[in-house]
């Protein structure tokens, strides 16, 4: 079993250290992390919860009383706050399910090379398998399209995936085909070398035409799947976005955005926090699509039709350091047609004269 990502968006993953089958009569397989920076600071069994979705809360906090969760070789409790460089094991039952499966799933490759590839992640799909996804995943796609050439420095659940896009976010996301490859670009992230740039149309006006959004952002007290700003040193890390206004309209903004770091759901959070969430971000908006109705006032329901059915938030340009050819890789996402067609009514509808 490898380790499985937290539904987030852009943040390094945890390095696998060791995996093995210990030969431990029914206690299953023991897997080996090390705490990074983007974690430090949370409750081992929130930590622990987080890196293995497929296993219920419950199951974990048992693994942790019955010390099967060991802490720097020590046994430990599940409030302990998990610190950068901590050695985390934990034995757990194998998983009913086993690893990905190829599926011919169409890949719109941007950018290919023996060491590395650029894809263009289409919304509503999943970057690897875990639980209530086991197919159709990014990860069953590549599988299918470049099969052992993936890099497995992140285990057999991830193959070739150096960082992430939430499920409905589309655009540019990089996968590394070999390990020396993707310890490199896995670097690069956690150093702030990379260059990310998202697009988003954003339900509300910006106050200015470009601006720093820097706020900490942690999990919300109540609601699992939600993070929030705070001022809790605590209970947030420190996060900043720049933004800038592409395009005004009457209720609206197209922007681009620059997180300069890289915490869950950052963008999402940020715009929301200054009166402008992502257009159709159920999350943080409270609204899962656009409506020509809600751009025309008083719409024959017959002329009426849906515009936008995902967020309106596009990974639009990556660009990287090659760690083989010692060159820069700069690749860019066309703006997916729903955009380009919630744009055109903007203009048409709700211009600014």
């Amino acid at each position: 079993m490898g380790i499985l990502m937290a539904d987030i968006e852009d943040d390094l993953d945890e390095e696998i250290l060791h995996e093995e089958i210990l030969a431990l009569p029914g206690v299953g397989r023991a897997v080996e992390v090390t705490v990074q920076a983007k974690t430090a600071g949370r409750r081992l069994d929130l930590y622990l919860a987080a890196q293995f979705p497929d296993f219920s809360r419950s199951l974990i906090q048992k693994a942790i009383d019955a010390k099967s969760v060991t802490v720097n070789d020590g046994p430990t409790k599940a409030s302990f706050k998990v610190r950068v460089g901590d050695r985390i094991r934990i034995w757990l039952p194998q998983s009913a399910h086993g690893p990905p499966t190829p599926e011919d799933i169409p890949l719109d490759i941007l950018y290919e090379d023996e060491f590395l590839a650029i894809i263009n992640k289409p919304f509503n799909m999943v970057v690897h398998p875990a639980k209530g996804n086991w197919s159709g995943t990014l990860v069953n796609a590549l599988q299918f399209h470049f099969g052992s050439d993936l890099s497995k420095y992140n285990g057999d659940y991830r193959p070739g995936i150096v960082h992430r896009l939430d499920r409905d976010t589309s655009g540019v996301i990089l996968v590394a085909k070999e390990e020396a490859t993707h310890r490199d670009l896995a670097m690069q992230f956690e150093t702030r070398k990379v260059f990310k740039e998202y697009i988003a149309i954003a339900s509300g006006v910006l106050d200015r035409d470009s601006d720093y959004i820097e706020r900490r952002i942690g999990h919300h007290p109540r609601d699992r799947i939600k993070m929030m700003v705070t001022d809790d040193e605590d209970a947030g890390k420190e996060a900043s976005s720049f933004y800038e206004v592409i395009e005004r309209f009457r209720g609206y903004t197209f922007c681009r955005i620059q997180p300069k770091t890289g915490r869950t759901h950052q963008i999402r959070v940020h715009l929301a926090s200054v009166g402008c969430p992502v257009l159709a971000d159920k999350i943080y908006s409270g609204r899962a699509c656009l409506r020509l109705s809600d751009l025309v006032s008083g719409l024959d329901t017959a002329a009426d039709e849906v515009l936008l059915a995902r967020q309106a938030l596009h990974a639009h340009r990556l660009r990287i350091n090659h760690p083989k050819q010692k060159r820069v890789i700069a690749v860019e996402a066309p703006l997916p047609p729903e955009f380009q067609k919630t744009l055109a009514a903007l203009r048409k509808y709700r211009g600014i004269v």
